[in-house]
């Protein structure tokens, strides 16, 4: 397990699994947790319970059908297999979690310590506000939120096309320091930056991780981009009662 390290306050829970562990097989090992990808449904029960156990998590983490969108699921809500990106709490022991392999997890609690949220960020969802859209369902100014970036592919492995510089750059003069270009159609796209402006522009300036690259570091992260056929890591975040 990786905890945050961030100032967030005692009874905020919060972590993201890596790839050890488990009883997935190759290409899976070991502990995938998506029931998405092709892995035996069965070995990814026992993943998901042994991650319950080792965790001592309150509940089954509230997972998502994530879509790549902006659509935000209420915990209070939540139904298995909510097509979502993110999911928001603020009751206690209801375990938002969200599933990447390259995507950046995003988890946010506030500082009062009564509310959460964890959100999946691709780029197309960055691109589209799936970070704005889940600030909005914070109760509190978000001057008083707290984010922490797990982790997701780093700035010199995320080569991108034209089409993603300038989905970003359109909406932002300063995204463009987010790329790096590589040839006349490539860019290498920083996808920790990118998630950093849009939190620093919404008015989070409380941000913590994003120096984890999940393509370099094949003993700890599963990848996407590395392998195509892999597993999901699981980051989530929940309150405790104080």
């Amino acid at each position: 397990m990786i905890v945050p390290d961030w100032p967030a306050p005692d009874n905020i829970k919060a972590m993201s699994t890596t790839r050890q562990g488990g009883f997935s097989l190759p290409p899976y090992d070991g502990l995938n947790l998506g029931d998405h990808v092709g892995d035996d449904i069965n070995t990814v029960k026992k993943n998901r319970a042994s991650l319950a156990q080792q965790a001592n998590l309150p509940e089954s983490p509230r997972w998502l059908k994530q879509v790549h969108g902006t659509t935000v699921s209420l915990a209070a809500n939540w139904q298995l297999d909510d097509k979502a990106d993110a999911i928001v709490s603020n009751h206690a022991n209801q375990v938002c979690a969200i599933m990447t392999a390259d995507c950046l997890p995003i988890l946010l609690c506030n500082q009062k310590g009564d509310q959460v949220a964890a959100i999946h960020a691709g780029w197309r969802g960055l691109a589209a506000g799936i970070i704005e859209k889940t600030l909005t369902q914070f109760n509190c100014p978000t001057s008083d939120i707290i984010a922490w970036l797990g982790p997701a592919i780093g700035p010199t492995q995320f080569e991108v096309g034209s089409d993603v510089f300038a989905e970003f750059t359109t909406q932002s003069a300063h995204a463009e320091l987010a790329f790096q270009q590589t040839d006349s159609e490539h860019y290498l796209a920083d996808i920790y930056l990118l998630a950093r402006q849009r939190l620093n522009d919404f008015g989070v300036k409380a941000l913590y991780g994003g120096d984890l690259c999940t393509v370099t570091d094949s003993t700890r992260f599963f990848s996407y981009r590395r392998d195509g056929i892999t597993g999901r890591m699981a980051s989530m975040i929940w309150i405790t009662p104080k």
